[in-house]
């Protein structure tokens, strides 16, 4: 973690001793639970996670101003799209001096979306590649971000060959840009669909910092057992893609404009979660959503009741998890 996750976790802890209350939309959240198997930590000594905002949540908003909504509701860290980095240089900013502000603002950077294309079918394709690849890892290393997520090419289904790629892909992150590049699994993409599939391309690339990046509603729309992620090690995951689904559309027609958020729909949720505690991680839970729905409505209002709600799911899976023993 960042000396800032450290800093705000102290502070966090701290005021779980004195059990102060975190008010969410102004909903006074119940005290801290001691039943958890993991500190809390974070949200005032609420939740074992840090809670973090996909900026693709309020995607008509500009980078700065999700930036600030993201501080103002009370999110601990914020995660951007590579585009929008982009966009931010091409109209004048400076990444590093945004960094510092988000900062500043009390919020890190877990990870970047994200390097796409960063596995090709072949090596020379791959090769070929690099050199935008290396542009979005320059990106992302500016502006402080921990990981880049990789989107593998739709035709790249070779396992050997994307455990391959990847082994090398991870040394050129960590080693030139102090970025560890993480795996996404996405229901449309035929070489890493499944939670299964994504995990055995890291391992068999055979690096130590390899990871994946689950995200509930991809495991759902691809039959990914809900189970499976008690069989990962906690430093296997990058960072928790975190939403809802509902029951229509049926999730052979859904897509990711469907999502919702997490208590509006069907996903075991808070199965998800007591999993993510019977391993151990204590990284992001990220609220991911790409609702246009959503993104007709006001921007803090949507990112506040996405936290509040993200809430009420831990609440009630660390209680589970404590009765259940």
């Amino acid at each position: 973690m960042s000396g800032e996750m450290n800093r705000r976790g102290f502070l966090a802890a701290g005021a779980a001793g004195v059990a102060a209350p975190l008010a969410l939309g102004g909903t006074t959240a119940p005290p801290a639970r001691a039943a958890s198997p993991l500190p809390l930590k974070w949200q005032n000594g609420e939740s074992p996670w840090p809670i973090c905002l996909d900026t693709a949540t309020i995607r008509p908003a500009t980078l700065r101003d999700k930036i600030r909504i993201a501080a103002e509701a009370g999110y601990d860290a914020i995660e951007p799209w590579d585009g929008e980095l982009r966009d931010y240089e091409q109209e004048g900013g400076n990444l590093e001096d945004l960094g510092k502000e988000i900062a500043d603002l009390g919020l890190f950077v877990p990870s970047v979306i994200g390097l796409w294309g960063g596995l090709q079918p072949t090596r020379e394709e791959f090769e070929a590649n690099l050199d935008a690849t290396r542009e979005r890892l320059r990106m992302i290393s500016a502006i402080g971000s921990h990981h880049a997520q990789v989107i593998p090419s739709r035709e790249a289904t070779d396992a050997k060959e994307m455990a391959d790629q990847y082994h090398d892909l991870i040394e050129i992150g960590l080693n030139d840009y102090d970025v560890n590049p993480a795996l996404v699994f996405v229901s449309f993409l035929p070489g890493s669909r499944r939670i299964g599939q994504a995990a055995a391309i890291a391992i068999d690339s055979g690096h130590p910092k390899a990871k994946i990046i689950p995200d509930v509603f991809h495991m759902y729309i691809a039959d990914s057992p809900f189970n499976s992620m008690r069989r990962l090690q906690p430093d296997m995951i990058a960072i928790f893609q975190y939403n809802d689904a509902p029951a229509d559309p049926p999730k052979e027609k859904a897509e990711d404009k469907d999502r919702v958020y997490p208590g509006d729909g069907i996903l075991p949720l808070t199965g998800f979660l007591k999993d993510l505690l019977y391993i151990g991680y204590e990284d992001c839970v990220s609220l991911e959503l790409y609702n246009p729905t959503y993104w007709e409505q006001d921007h803090l209002e949507v990112a506040t009741i996405g936290l509040e709600k993200t809430m009420n799911t831990i609440h009630q899976a660390v209680a589970e998890y404590g009765d259940e023993g």
